[in-house]
């Protein structure tokens, strides 16, 4: 039950079973979540950076091998493989990255919804001046997501054309 002025306060009991006994608890909610979401998100992002970043070292390092025996057969078969696992290492976090970004934009909407429909939150939350007009806006809260979105699909390109490219350079 959403408790709003002029409507009468719920009983004791209503309260106790009551998930959000006022919209400032729906709103600390949703921004929880939003938290909860982001932190997971920059977890994964981090991770996925971290994996990537090793790969990359391995790569560069067996391309370098100068081995007059076995580095021909080596940097024809190394370097391919390394950038076959980082292709497939992309492909396999961009879900759950999406996922991620997804769910923060399901509660931004809602926390949105919440702050437009509702005019004491929302007249609250326009006159304090640590939120700007940017921060309400969908589009501003996207471009903050891009960065771990478009990161699984320019590692991917970058894995596909350094494969192609080291087997190039033996044919």
């Amino acid at each position: 039950m959403i408790v709003t002025p002029g409507s009468p306060k719920p009983s004791e009991t209503e309260q106790v079973h009551a998930i959000f006994v006022s919209p400032k608890d729906r709103l600390d909610f949703y921004r929880s979540e939003i938290h909860n979401e982001a932190s997971n998100l920059s977890a994964r992002t981090n991770s996925y950076l971290s994996a990537q970043s090793f790969l990359v070292i391995a790569y560069a390092s067996s391309m370098a091998n100068m081995n007059p025996d076995w580095g021909p057969i080596f940097t024809l078969v190394v370097p391919p493989v390394l950038a076959l696992l980082g292709l497939l290492s992309s492909l396999s976090a961009w879900p759950g990255i999406k996922a991620a970004c997804d769910i923060i934009d399901h509660w931004y909407v809602k926390q949105n919804s919440l702050l437009s429909s509702d005019p004491v939150i929302g007249h609250i939350y326009d006159e304090t001046p640590l939120f700007s007009s940017w921060e309400s806006d969908f589009r501003g809260q996207r471009k903050s997501l891009l960065f771990s979105m478009r990161s699984p699909w320019l590692f991917a390109a970058f894995w596909s054309f350094f494969g192609v490219f080291s087997i190039w350079l033996h044919l």
